[in-house]
């Protein structure tokens, strides 16, 4: 087991070389100086000149590339050019807020995605499932800014129940929570149903059942342990996007984390602000799919003896 995991962590490596590498250069080539951005419009063409130069921008792409990813691999991700502050501390800082954002995100789903799938794959065909169901489409097809606007529209705004932006109190989470958690929850509910309505039908379903077991001990017993296997996998995608997603949840509820961060180095062409936040995402995403497929052992043992 260990050895796979460690395995894991080294192909993490080149991943993080290589997406560093794709954003560096989309960066470096889309329309938009930094300088500019920085110093102005009215900046002299000496003044540019300096400011790059004091940034290493002069350099060569390639060399700028190679200064970048040696920095990475030994914790430096160098000084944001829109505030001169260290990215590692800011990204630090602003980590634990995108992780509470998250936590209560996956709350959320958690909560309602097991019971609503469940409950419907067993009273499949009745008007429970469809109301199941057609919850989980409204969820899976609704945007998530236009999700977070009506929020803030209904809940701050008219009702005054929460806060609409920031995170100054205890409460603001709620809202922004709500709105990252729902698109996981639809598809995991969708994912949970499916899965269990193939379990179900199964012989060994059948047999439990003849032997005189009640449904409900059925279902605990012998239904939900066999559907998890998809349903993990589809936990450990929407996991991983939550992070990825709460880039515009975190802009639409001004929420100060990592998601945020990048939007306001992307429009002040802050390239280590930038891949400072990505390469944070792309290291949570991994170690999430390393997590799920250690569950995947811990639920099915033949998948867990392949790994001894």
């Amino acid at each position: 087991m260990w050895k796979y995991v460690v395995k894991r962590l080294i192909a993490l490596i080149p991943v993080v070389a290589g997406c560093t590498f794709i954003v560096f250069m989309i960066m470096h080539f889309s329309p938009g100086d930094p300088a500019v951005i920085a110093l102005g419009q009215d900046a002299t063409p000496e003044a540019l000149w300096q400011w790059r130069e004091d940034r290493g921008l002069n350099d060569p792409v390639l060399i700028q590339y190679t200064r970048y990813i040696t920095g990475v691999f030994t914790g430096d991700f160098g000084m944001s050019f829109r505030n001169n502050v260290s990215v590692t501390q800011e990204v630090i800082e602003r980590f634990p807020h995108t992780l509470q954002l998250s936590m209560v995100a996956l709350s959320v789903s958690l909560l309602l995605a097991f019971p609503i799938g469940i409950v419907s794959a067993v009273k499949q065909n009745t008007w429970i499932d469809g109301l199941s169901m057609f919850i989980a489409l409204i969820g899976i097809s609704m945007p998530v800014f236009w999700l977070g606007l009506l929020l803030v529209l209904v809940f701050a705004l008219h009702l005054g129940w929460f806060p609409s932006s920031g995170a100054s109190e205890w409460n603001s989470v709620v809202l922004p929570g709500i709105t990252l958690g729902t698109g996981m929850m639809a598809a995991m509910a969708r994912t949970t149903r499916s899965s269990m309505l193939e379990v179900i039908r199964q012989d060994y379903i059948r047999t439990a059942q003849s032997k005189g077991l009640s449904n409900g001990k059925v279902i605990r017993k012998h239904a939900i342990r066999n559907a998890l296997i998809p349903v993990l996998t589809i936990f450990g995608i929407q996991l991983g996007n939550l992070l990825t997603g709460s880039v515009i949840t975190e802009t639409v509820f001004a929420w100060p984390g990592i998601g945020r961060l990048m939007i306001q180095g992307i429009a002040s062409r802050d390239y280590p602000m930038v891949l400072g936040c990505m390469v944070m995402f792309v290291i949570c995403f991994a170690v999430i799919n390393l997590l799920v497929d250690l569950a995947y052992a811990y639920v099915d043992p033949r998948i867990r003896a392949q790994y001894r």
